[in-house]
């Protein structure tokens, strides 16, 4: 089959994240079954206009907005026999412009993420996603991450039986690793985007009075100027990493007692996964919604309700080594259940020539 993938960005962008990773492994495994895999994304600095990895072609045009308006082109050129519609907020609408079966994949919704848009885009984007979208897929085959996606999806009208869950793989840890020096000080790490959703100041505030700890942030992202703003009154309890290889991202993992992850809203969270490899546990909201599946509270990692109790449960557990200890090996059983070979597997079953 040919199989186009049409999503906003791929990994190489510099806002890419965990849903475009598991978009580009889902994409291999397809190509290494001997489809033809066609990735069509934006552009962004530097990037070719084309090129492959891994057997997936990807095709780059249009920025931020031109990448949805010129999806069609790509659509209407490759005649593809399956497109995957990638809902990052808003699909692309292909069904609306191609007779090729299409399966709508979202990782989740983006209710509380609208907002930062600003009021007009916030708007048009939260009635497209909520209110477009679910008629113009009315029927369709979804793909999401987790159940906690699938009961949103549900809520905005989608049928339940039309909805699949097909969880996030992780990829196997680096075969070398670095040890990082031992400074005597007990390392916490967030490993996500730098976006305001995450919201990494309560992961700062966490650790902010906490004697010898340090908050290492592996990721970058548009609200990086505004995290280190607001972490400025703390000094060195806060270390900026950037966008690191994977050897010394999970250097970083290896070494931190917990890792934190406050944001509002996850699908599943990868790096809740990375952590758990290395034996560390995770901290995370209730109200993230995915968080629910990916993290087993009180068994590979613990949710709280508030952020006065995701404060508190953070210096409980830098105090609490046998807890720590017994939450991270049970989260490292927990990870090695996952891999991208069995994300590809079940994603496969789903797609179907119309």
């Amino acid at each position: 089959m040919k199989i186009l993938l049409l999503c906003w960005r791929d990994t190489t962008h510099p806002q890419g994240g965990g849903s475009e990773r598991y978009l580009e492994r889902v994409g291999e495994y397809l190509a290494q079954q001997g489809h033809e895999v066609i990735y069509r994304t934006a552009k962004h600095t530097d990037a070719p206009r084309r090129s492959r990895r891994n057997g997936v072609r990807f095709e780059r045009a249009g920025g931020k907005y031109g990448v949805y308006l010129l999806a069609p082109l790509s659509v209407w050129r490759h005649h593809p026999d399956v497109i995957v519609d990638t809902q990052n907020g808003i699909p692309f609408f292909a069904r609306a412009y191609s007779g090729a079966e299409t399966v709508l994949l979202t990782h989740h919704c983006h209710k509380e993420q609208w907002p930062v848009a600003g009021p007009v885009i916030g708007r048009l984007g939260w009635f497209l996603e909520s209110k477009v979208a679910p008629r113009v897929y009315r029927g369709a085959r979804y793909v999401t991450v987790s159940e906690a996606s699938r009961a949103d999806l549900i809520a905005l009208g989608v049928a339940e039986r039309d909805v699949a869950i097909v969880e996030n793989g992780v990829d196997p840890v680096p075969d070398e690793v670095p040890v990082l020096p031992d400074d005597g000080l007990t390392h916490v790490v967030t490993l996500s985007r730098l976006v305001p959703h995450k919201r990494l100041e309560h992961a700062i505030d966490a650790i902010a009075e906490v004697d010898g700890a340090v908050l290492d942030i592996i990721g970058s992202g548009w609200w990086e100027d505004t995290l280190r703003e607001y972490a400025e009154p703390y000094g060195g309890k806060v270390v900026f990493h950037g966008h690191v290889n994977e050897a010394h991202k999970h250097a970083l993992l290896a070494r931190a007692a917990l890792h934190l992850m406050p944001s509002a809203k996850e699908g599943w969270g990868i790096a809740v996964t990375e952590a758990a490899q290395h034996g560390v546990p995770t901290i995370g909201y209730r109200e993230a919604g995915g968080l629910r599946d990916s993290v087993r509270d009180g068994v590979t990692g613990r949710l709280v309700d508030s952020k006065g109790d995701f404060v508190a449960l953070t210096r409980q557990l830098l105090d609490d080594a046998p807890s720590r200890t017994a939450l991270g090996a049970a989260a490292q059983q927990w990870a090695e259940g996952f891999s991208w070979e069995e994300t590809g597997r079940r994603f496969a079953r789903l797609l179907r020539p119309a």
